[in-house]
């Protein structure tokens, strides 16, 4: 059976600007595009084995086609965002970015997964400014309704925490975001784009900003929610 792609032509601001854009599935065709998203998104010092390599995104147009999704306005690729399925229990505890992801692979793909995972999602700089991330996330949510799946899940980074490690623990300052008396810039981000916090991860990736902590936050499918 061909997998369906995704294509949605809208607009987006600069300001007050209406610019023409397009979320779309990403393909083989799309691989140097969006190597460049990742080497203008995290330069050096951020070793460059980290940014996708095409055998990744080999496996995520494979595997996974309705998870790769790409935004391009004016012919060039400005945003990517990217998930596998994986079966997921509230109760297993604490898990990696690593691990979940297979190291970005996603060769532990789950094509019958109760759960949409996030993998990755960015915009080179010059963009940043359309507010693409949140468009990107909406997209994923669509996919998540047409799957029928019964959440979007992912580990969100609290870069801002370093600024706070020495008066708070990551619960107070996860806390104070929620309280509207900090913000973070990863956390707020995802709050503002409907998701909700299920629980704080220790060790969840090597980054010293957030202390090697995230938050894991979903989106839950509106359609399968019990009364």
């Amino acid at each position: 059976m061909t997998t369906a792609r995704y294509r949605k032509e809208m607009y987006v601001f600069d300001g007050d600007k209406p610019v023409r854009a397009v979320i779309r599935s990403y393909t083989e065709a799309d691989f140097a595009g969006l190597i460049r998203i990742q080497q203008e998104s995290f330069p050096p010092p951020f070793p460059s084995e980290l940014w996708w390599n095409e055998e990744q995104l080999r496996h995520h147009v494979t595997l996974f086609p309705e998870g790769a999704l790409c935004v391009e306005i004016g012919g060039e690729l400005a945003a990517s965002i990217t998930g596998l399925r994986v079966d997921y229990d509230p109760q297993d505890g604490d898990h990696t970015w690593e691990a979940v992801t297979d190291g970005g692979y996603i060769r532990n793909h789950k094509p019958d997964g109760n759960t949409l995972y996030i993998v990755d999602i960015c915009a080179r700089p010059a963009y940043r400014k359309l507010g693409l991330g949140r468009w990107m996330m909406l997209s994923m949510y669509e996919v998540v309704v047409k799957l029928g799946v019964q959440r979007l899940l992912g580990g969100g980074r609290l870069p801002g925490y370093h600024r706070h490690a020495d008066t708070l623990t990551p619960q107070q300052y996860v806390e104070k975001v929620l309280e509207g008396t900090l913000k973070d810039p990863v956390m707020t981000f995802l709050l503002r784009c409907g998701r909700t916090p299920v629980q704080l991860v220790s060790g969840y990736l090597e980054d010293e900003e957030s202390r090697n902590y995230a938050m894991l936050m979903e989106w839950r499918n509106p359609f399968l929610q019990k009364n």
